[in-house]
């Protein structure tokens, strides 16, 4: 079991990994909407705001387990692992959708 300061260590990892991969998946869509139809660059910019909302929600609860004692942040980590796991899912369906 990993302690307070390591799960929040290694969740603020993973939202520097999120944010960069955001930051590259705009890119693409800025190249791609030179190229492709209305339609389809805002599908892009819709897909990137979703990614940065469910970042931001997780992001949230990470504060929530920053912010809660050493005793309660563990009834905070399932919501955080939840979390987590929505903005995965959400950045490889984002990520399969830009390739």
């Amino acid at each position: 079991m990993s302690t307070k300061d390591e799960f929040v260590q290694k969740m603020h990892a993973r939202l520097d990994e999120w944010n960069a991969e955001i930051d590259a998946l705009s890119e693409k869509a800025d190249q791609a909407a030179h190229k492709a139809e209305a339609d389809a660059r805002t599908e892009y910019n819709k897909q990137i705001e979703t990614l940065r909302s469910k970042r931001d929600q997780a992001r949230s609860k990470l504060h929530e387990v920053e912010s809660a004692s050493e005793s309660a942040w563990q009834d905070l980590k399932a919501g955080v692992e939840l979390a987590w796991e929505s903005v995965s899912e959400a950045m490889r369906s984002a990520t399969a959708r830009f390739k």
